[in-house]
């Protein structure tokens, strides 16, 4: 009992002690922190498991270890040292502003920020400190309803995200484009950023804030611009503060002083105090003026507005797809403003469909380091951690698809978010035959009372569904909600393909035909395509074939086949027919001959093989009269016959290279090459100069007598015939017609199929068109009381301000997976849905501005993303990853625009 007392009592001191430990490593940097961890886990493994250690040394930022040593790290100055203010919040982050440009960009908004006024005296003046006091005059409730000002100048203290959304509001507005373009107002508003070092103290004699600027702590041409701004020499200074950091670090100094009994005020603590918007002076304003002019005319802009909003995220792996939608997503304005501002008072912590509110801070966060000041690219590490613990799929470093995770991402932040604390249960009414006006409303208000968020405010939209029985017409109209639109490629990108045709009627001569067809059309298309192209008559047919190893490996006989199924490579023949004899077998004649003396085979196949229906097959001479018949337009004239077997005895020995181009056409490779199935021996018909016919059933070949009546049990669909060649007979064809076959399609290293374009307003046309339900998604009819493939038909009813159309590109299904790489001509300035929408709302408008777009480049499954954003004004930029750069407003539209971002503007 003593023994375990002891133990508890060393425990309870050691935790103790460490807690003083945690207090005083607060001094110190991560990395310091990360190498104590590790060394005092092993140290200390006995008293502590390993989940308290981590959380004893913020185990929580170890994945930002990496982002530690960048040049920009090492050269900032001191981070703070007092515990309530921790540099990596966002919230904590100090910035001096001119109060007149903060308040003339205020203007006009409807949240009212409240603010502390400081009056400001200098307490000491010397060429290497500036000492400030800063006392509290009075609070006010809220700035717009503060008095207009004081007499004298007035700075403006904020944190970091008011300081980039005013940062942001002023880049937007008007009056800046027209105030940029003058080089005398573009010099009273230099955006020039510089950070200064400060120390902070508490003066409780004088219950005032001690600010001290040394030269020793930031460079001497800082120095002399901090004179100029904190001289009080001619007029009064006064500061307001809307961050409220100074009041809160009042209050913990006074708390700190009455705890301790020494009563000695607490140590100066360091700080960077971001100042901005400050002019310099005459002298340098001249020195710098053209620099100015240069800066503005630059696509990049200059140093304090012109980076505002251009910060690349770094690509932690196969995360192009992530930072891709992200970039798109956090430069649309209304999110911004939205993030930028108060957003914690919207999160819903217990929505058991969210995610605690984490993945809404997690992209708020994000999203505030994108909106800072700077170039220096962000690690998203935090945001994917948080990510991936919600949703397991995006776990790893895998590709994905970057409209999924967008799709994952808005549905993530409106559940997060979501004002409506309780679900209440709605249930539609009947419709009994109201307008669609008042049922859609209904649909929309049962909707915004289960689903409140800025998602929903700028991002959701509202369409009809009508869906109708093929039997007995009953009709059903609903109103759902949308958060993008899915459209369909029209079947535009065009495929050449090339077949042979080979006639039945012993007239024609086979010939090849080269089509253009749709890359994603079916079988059926392409005979379409060959029925005019060769001509075909009404009392004829096309039965295709893919042919390999000179057989017939299959039967392309179903009109809802997929072109996509047939290779590049494949080669194909089109056999034409006669439609009345459609209820006769099929005869397939497949040519074999004997090879030289040197081949070590037996007889083997040769040429493209021959079909014919045949009526009568009660002889062997039926069969062989038929294959004549098909033989006769391959037979050469007897002149070109007889010039063959002219010249010396040796061209006589070449008879087995004159019949190469009929042997072995190359195909798929999924046979194996195996023994012929017709196995002859040498001395059986080598000698006979006449056809031998061989059926074959069941890989059992039976000779085909001719003067015997030929039995065939039963009806047979189809007959497979070999047919064995004597040489002679070789010599009197046509080898390059009855041997040759080309591929489907030959690339061509030099030649560039033209590129084929849909516009936009084409693909929301087939989104928007009735289609029958697909087999595995049909509807229960209530009227016939069965699942029916019903007519489905959609019509836009209410657009959202932030339409996001998601063009399907990618194609999967059991057997392969592909991309459509058709260009889409999408309008860039005014996307105009008035003939689209089924219902006008008067409260808004149906036109649009493009602002962001997701490409991808490459193959399904691969390839690279990236985004094009317009960061206002018409400035577009591309984002790659870590990388950003000024692109042409013609660059935008290309084939590899997956995802694009539109927002609303108002009519004129």
């Amino acid at each position: 009992m003593r023994s375990s007392v002891g133990r508890t009592n060393i425990i309870t001191k050691t935790t103790t002690r460490f807690h003083l430990l945690r207090l005083a490593l607060g001094h110190l940097s991560r990395a310091t922190l990360w190498l104590c961890k590790s060394l005092l886990s092993k140290t200390l493994g006995v008293f502590f498991y390993s989940s308290s250690m981590d959380d004893l040394f913020l185990s929580d930022a170890d994945d930002l270890l990496p982002d530690l040593y960048t040049p920009y790290d090492r050269k900032r100055p001191l981070s703070p040292l007092f515990d309530h203010f921790d540099y990596e919040d966002d919230s904590k982050k100090l910035y001096l502003v001119p109060y007149r440009w903060w308040k003339e960009v205020q203007s006009g908004t409807t949240e009212q920020i409240a603010g502390v006024l400081y009056s400001v005296s200098l307490d000491d003046e010397s060429e290497s400190e500036i000492v400030l006091k800063l006392r509290k005059l009075e609070v006010y409730g809220k700035m717009m309803k503060a008095e207009e000002g004081v007499s004298g100048r007035e700075y403006a203290l904020v944190h970091e995200a008011l300081f980039s959304w005013t940062l942001k509001r002023y880049s937007d507005s008007k009056t800046f484009m027209k105030e940029a373009w003058s080089l005398s107002v573009a010099a009273d508003y230099w955006q020039d950023l510089f950070t200064l070092l400060i120390r902070l103290c508490f003066s409780p004699e004088a219950d005032s804030l001690v600010v001290k600027i040394g030269l020793k702590d930031n460079l001497g041409d800082l120095f002399k611009r901090a004179c100029c701004i904190f001289n009080t020499n001619s007029e009064l200074l006064y500061i307001w503060d809307f961050s409220g950091q100074t009041n809160l670090f009042i209050l913990n100094e006074k708390v700190n002083l009455c705890n301790d009994s020494s009563r000695q005020p607490r140590k100066e603590i360091p700080l960077e105090l971001h100042v901005h918007g400050f002019p310099v002076s005459q002298k340098e304003r001249n020195e710098e003026k053209e620099d100015l002019s240069n800066s503005l005319l630059s696509d990049s802009g200059y140093r304090g507005i012109g980076s505002l909003g251009l910060i690349g995220l770094q690509n932690l792996g196969n995360t192009c797809f992530m930072n891709s939608a992200l970039q798109c997503l956090v430069h649309t304005p209304q999110l911004v403003d939205f993030f930028l501002g108060d957003y914690q008072k919207d999160i819903n912590y217990k929505n058991p469909l969210g995610m605690n509110g984490e993945l809404a801070l997690a992209f708020g966060e994000l999203l505030r380091k994108l909106w800072a000041p700077g170039t220096i690219p962000v690690a998203p590490r935090k945001f994917k951690l948080k990510l991936s613990s919600f949703a397991p799929q995006f776990r790893g470093y895998n590709q994905h698809d970057s409209q999924e995770f967008l799709a994952f991402l808005l549905d993530g932040l409106h559940e997060d978010l979501n004002r409506v604390k309780c679900k209440p249960y709605t249930e539609v009414k009947d419709a009994k035959g109201c307008p669609d006006e008042e049922v859609a409303e209904e649909y929309w208000q049962n909707h915004l009372a289960r689903n409140n968020s800025i998602i929903v405010d700028i991002c959701q939209g509202q369409y009809r569904s009508t869906l109708v029985c093929p039997d007995c017409r009953k009709l059903s109209v609903t109103f759902d909600p949308f958060m993008y639109l899915t459209l369909p490629l029209p079947s535009t990108v065009m495929r050449t393909m090339t077949l042979k045709v080979i006639s039945t009627d012993g007239i024609m001569l086979p010939s090849e035909c080269t089509v253009v067809v749709p890359k994603s059309g079916k079988l059926n298309d392409l005979i379409d395509a060959l029925s005019v192209r060769c001509s075909l008559r009404n009392d004829e047919n096309l039965l295709l074939a893919e042919i390999y190893k000179n057989q017939i490996f299959r039967w392309l006989d179903d009109p809802c086949d997929s072109l996509a199924l047939i290779r590049d490579e494949d080669r194909l023949v089109a056999y034409r027919l006669p439609r009345d004899s459609d209820s006769s077998p099929l005869v397939v004649f497949s040519h074999m001959r004997m090879p030289s003396f040197y081949e070590k085979t037996n007889w083997q196949f040769f040429g493209v093989p021959l079909v014919a229906r045949i009526t009568d097959l009660s002889s062997g001479y039926n069969i062989c009269n038929h294959f004549q018949k098909l033989l006769n337009p391959l037979l050469l004239p007897i002149k070109d016959v007889v010039n063959d077997f002219d010249g010396d005895d040796g061209a006589m020995g070449t008879s087995g290279n004159k019949t190469s181009k009929m042997e072995d056409v190359v195909g798929p490779s999924v046979l194996d090459s195996g023994a012929d199935p017709v196995s002859v021996t040498e001395d059986d018909s080598h000698e006979d100069d006449n056809f031998k016919f061989y059926l074959v059933e069941n890989m059992v070949s039976t000779e085909i007598k001719m003067n015997e009546p030929e039995l065939i049990s039963g009806f047979k669909k189809s007959l497979d015939v070999h047919v064995h060649w004597p040489d002679k007979m070789i010599e009197k064809c046509d080898r390059d017609s009855l041997g040759s076959l080309p591929v489907v399609f030959r690339p061509h290293s030099f030649a560039r199929e033209p590129q084929e374009s849909v516009s936009l307003y084409k693909c929301l046309e087939g989104f928007l068109q009735e289609e029958p339900l697909g087999p595995d998604d049909m509807w229960f009819c209530p009227s016939c009381k069965k699942h029916q493939q019903a007519n489905k038909k959609l019509d836009l009813w209410r657009l959202p301000e932030i339409l996001v159309f998601h063009l399907k590109r990618f194609s999967y299904n059991w057997m392969l997976n592909g991309k459509l790489g058709t260009y889409v001509d999408f309008p860039i300035e005014d996307l105009d849905l008035s003939d689209y929408i089924s219902h006008q709302h008067s409260q808004s408008g149906n036109r649009y501005r493009l602002y962001a777009v997701s490409n991808h480049y490459g193959a399904v499954g691969g390839g690279h993303y990236t985004a094009f954003v317009d960061i206002g004004h018409g400035r577009w930029y591309e984002f790659d990853d870590g990388s950003v750069h000024s692109v042409t407003i013609d660059s935008i539209k290309t084939s590899a625009a997956y995802v694009l971002f539109y927002r609303r503007v108002p009519d004129l």
